[in-house]
């Protein structure tokens, strides 16, 4: 299982990342986490366009699903070789309807279906291509989920967006990568049930038992540095932050 940074950026992209966007790949089979803002041109270094074969939404703000509209105008109005067949798309109830509001239609019994075949996450483990995934509910303002992605006895968890939660905890046990927002700076900001710092990122790491933690979701007002620094006090393990185009083969 190979995981690429395509984005790590949070609530806007920064000058060296766009928001928050993972591939993940096994058996030839792509799996994106996420497509926030300017993700799509991002994902073509990697892949090519139509590449995709499964996409997970974690939640429906901007800076995790906007370029889902980008992508429906690559896929619908495909010039060379005519629209691809649908790949499924999992998101939070109304997915449809926020993503065809975006792009500036009125959602019908069609909208963004023809290319787009979208299924609605609840809490629970489902197959992906070669995947095993195990989702729950987790803390932040809208309906968000974290992820546990499994493949050939390895593992790893994307949080999404969250505050503390036992739930994310549960994704997270025992995995061999977990990929954590770490939006706040400890001592500054606290807004229950929106984000962690950097010290909570290490302290669910800690208690999860993961053999390695990986950043994400730094806004560009704060400083990643503090957050590192902040992870280690709480988590012995490996602890690092993610960085556009990073490449973890796990």
């Amino acid at each position: 299982m190979k995981l690429t940074v395509v984005g790590c950026s949070g609530s806007f992209p920064s000058a060296d990342s766009a928001c928050s966007s993972y591939l993940v790949e096994a058996d030839g089979f792509r799996l994106l986490l996420d497509m926030g803002n300017g993700a799509l041109g991002e994902l073509q270094r990697h892949i090519g366009l139509y590449d995709l074969d499964a996409v997970l939404l974690s939640h429906l703000h901007a800076d995790h699903c906007v370029d889902m509209c980008a992508y429906f105008v690559a896929r619908y109005y495909r010039y060379d070789g005519g629209m691809p067949d649908p790949i499924p798309v999992y998101g939070p109830e109304g997915t449809e309807t926020r993503l065809a509001t975006a792009y500036g239609e009125e959602p019908d019994d069609k909208s963004m279906s023809e290319v787009f075949d979208f299924r609605t996450l609840t809490p629970g483990t489902f197959g992906v291509g070669p995947f095993t995934v195990r989702t729950d509910r987790v803390s932040h303002p809208v309906e968000a989920f974290a992820f546990r992605v499994e493949h050939g006895g390895r593992s790893l968890t994307y949080s999404g967006d969250t505050g503390p939660c036992e739930s994310l905890l549960g994704l997270a046990e025992g995995v061999d990568l977990f990929l954590c927002e770490s939006s706040f700076t400890y001592g500054k900001e606290d807004v229950p049930g929106l984000h962690l710092n950097g010290r909570e990122a290490g302290e669910h790491a800690a208690r999860a038992g993961v053999h390695r933690l990986v950043l994400t979701h730094i806004p560009p007002w704060t400083d990643p540095q503090v957050s590192l620094v902040d992870a280690r006090a709480t988590y012995s393990g490996p602890v690092e932050l993610a960085r556009s185009g990073a490449v973890y083969e796990l």
